[in-house]
């Protein structure tokens, strides 16, 4: 066996615990958030004989919710980890000791119904505990590695796949290793594939929406697709500029008072805007954009670019006022609604297309990375026939967000 496979060998067992530690603690979350939301949405208002869909309901529950979140932020030992607007994906460990307070806030935001989803913040969570446990069994080892395996197993989890781990840290800088790509991503895909294969085994988690498939490629439909995704990403970007403001006012208010109150006027926010556009803007989007397409009749031009239009401003209100959570999944929910809306406008342009181009062009101004916005794009549909149609589109999309933020206040950085 070559030095090289040797050294790789003695990974695998590392790797494959790690992705399914990161795995089944993604699912325990998720399913302790899932109950307490069907309460709140559900068993709540039918004991009281309202709608858990009502205005006046979405608006208060929001708005305790703040409340209860500044709570934890505040008063838990450990506080809730930093400020999560400065956090990206991928991060170095954070101490054990915020972990409760983090794993509280999300799981609280997520219930109630915040406009964020799960990734960040779990990832932060794998990371930090990979990175502790596996530093005490093999001290000898690169910090680096327990990051990497983390983060590829968290992702993999997420999207149900190894596919997107990989893709993701072909972006990311994990230091200066001069090995081949292979060699270097070889132990984080093991963990990416446990990770992926256990939360397929235990909850079928799937990205795909259901609408008519592509018919194939025409001429006319790569002009469509740059329109579309370089529109998308264009509105976008008004939610990257607008961040680093809103993120200040909500800190003078949380100098002027007290994290609670910032939270709480957060979730205010949060809650007048979900009264606006309904409870399809709630939650982290994935569930609402499925039965967005299911009812796409229902929906109007206008009430789908309302509905993209309040929950990007919901996204940046969340992730900027204290609430922990991710922007990728809400942002995907904003590239459906703005595609099923340049579909509304321009009947000729096939709903597919038109989802996936502007699911692109959001997620690389939100996010400024290109595979996962590709990949995420391609996957909404699942039709490979939209595949090199999206690989024009984003080549004039990226030419438009290029050089500029993303939707936090975070570099795009590796772990060093």
């Amino acid at each position: 066996m070559p030095p090289q496979a040797r050294a790789l060998v003695p990974l695998i067992v590392p790797a494959l615990l790690v992705g399914v530690g990161a795995s089944l603690l993604l699912l325990a979350l998720s399913w302790v958030a899932e109950r307490i939301q069907i309460t709140l949405w559900e068993r709540l208002p039918d004991a009281l004989g309202v709608s858990g869909t009502s205005a006046w309901w979405i608006f208060g529950t929001l708005t305790v919710v703040g409340v209860v979140v500044g709570v934890v932020v505040w008063a838990v030992p450990g506080h809730a980890g930093p400020d999560p607007a400065t956090t990206g994906l991928i991060d170095p460990p954070l101490p054990v000791r915020v972990l409760p307070g983090l794993a509280l806030a999300v799981v609280i935001g997520l219930a109630g119904g915040v406009s964020l989803g799960p990734e960040n913040p779990i990832t932060a969570i794998n990371i930090a505990l990979a990175y502790t446990l596996g530093m005490r069994a093999m001290p000898r080892t690169n910090a680096v590695l327990w990051v990497s395996l983390a983060a590829a197993g968290t992702v993999g989890a997420l999207f149900g796949t190894p596919v997107a781990a990989a893709l993701i840290l072909s972006e990311v800088s994990m230091g200066d290793d001069p090995r081949p790509l292979w060699d270097r991503l070889f132990a984080p895909l093991v963990a990416a594939g446990a990770g992926a294969l256990t939360t397929v085994l235990v909850a079928h988690p799937t990205f795909r929406i259901d609408v008519p498939p592509y018919p194939g490629a025409r001429l006319i439909d790569v002009v469509s697709a740059v329109v579309i995704s370089t529109g998308a990403a264009v509105v976008a970007l008004g939610a990257v500029y607008a961040f680093p403001f809103v993120h200040r006012a909500f800190r003078q208010l949380g100098q002027l008072g007290h994290p609670v109150l910032m939270v709480g006027v957060g979730g205010l926010v949060l809650g007048a805007l979900g009264a606006l556009g309904g409870h399809l803007t709630l939650f982290k989007g994935l569930d609402e954009m499925k039965e967005l397409t299911e009812h796409a009749g229902e929906h109007g031009a206008g009430n789908l670019l309302l509905l993209a239009v309040v929950k990007l401003v919901a996204l940046v209100v969340a992730g900027t006022c204290g609430f922990r959570g991710g922007r990728i999944f809400p942002a995907v929910f904003v590239g459906v609604a703005l595609g099923m809306f340049a579909h509304a406008v321009v009947g000729a342009v096939p709903v597919s297309l038109a989802i996936t181009c502007a699911v692109l062009g959001v997620l690389l101004a939100t996010t400024r990375q290109g595979w996962l916005s590709l990949f995420t794009a391609a996957v909404v549909v699942s039709d490979l026939a939209l595949l090199p149609v999206l690989c024009v589109a984003a080549l004039p999309a990226w030419l438009v967000v290029t050089g500029r933020g993303s939707l936090d206040l975070a570099p795009l950085r590796g772990v060093d």
